[in-house]
């Protein structure tokens, strides 16, 4: 069973989240928590994603993040929060976070954050066009040489199970790797990798 710890500490939003959770993923188990050590007691049993607002009682800002981040390093942590500028934004992805969900988001636009991150995306309101070029390049230019044949894989049109075949590594992997490659390009999903990709003629074969 799929399991996802949220921690926020106000009930009404915790609620909201969950009900987000529950369309998104569909029989999960949703354990609802007020507090960064609520998060970590919770966080003992594995889960497959962490929803986490960025203030909290025992915590303020990034330290929260950072923390679990730390310490649960396989655990996917979307932050959700009420202060919604592009620096926040871009900070919690540089930070780790897989997903940013403002809380002025309609559930509808939750439920698609959440799909995409469980999907292996990165979800957050930052727009693809606030990068420039330029900097696309040198984003590139820093992908490992697996994050780049993923790249490739994903401008070729291949999917994720064709990609981890092709590598000989699993589809998780490849996830894994995925969000590596989001946040390094500054982008949220595969279209807008590709685009990127597009946009420079980078050569599949270069790979």
């Amino acid at each position: 069973m799929d399991r996802v710890v949220v921690a926020d500490d106000h009930p009404l939003f915790r609620a909201a989240v969950a009900s987000a959770v529950a369309r998104a993923l569909p029989g999960a188990q949703i354990d609802e928590c007020d507090s960064l050590a609520g998060a970590r007691e919770a966080l003992k049993m594995p889960a497959d994603l962490v929803l986490l607002d960025l203030k909290l009682s025992d915590c303020d800002g990034f330290s929260g993040l950072v923390a679990l981040r730390s310490e649960f390093p396989a655990t996917p942590v979307v932050v959700v929060s009420a202060s919604e500028d592009v620096p926040t934004i871009r900070r919690a992805l540089a930070f780790g976070a897989s997903g940013f969900i403002p809380k002025s988001a309609s559930l509808n636009e939750m439920v698609e954050a959440l799909t995409r991150v469980l999907a292996g995306d990165v979800a957050a309101p930052v727009l693809f066009d606030d990068v420039p070029i330029g900097d696309l390049e040198k984003r590139i230019a820093s992908l490992t040489p697996s994050q780049l044949k993923i790249l490739t894989g994903l401008q070729c049109g291949r999917l994720n199970k064709q990609i981890a075949f092709d590598l000989g590594v699993t589809e998780a992997t490849i996830k894994a790797h995925l969000t590596g490659v989001f946040r390094k390009l500054g982008v949220q999903n595969r279209t807008q990798a590709v685009i990127a990709a597009r946009t420079l003629d980078l050569d599949p074969s270069a790979a």
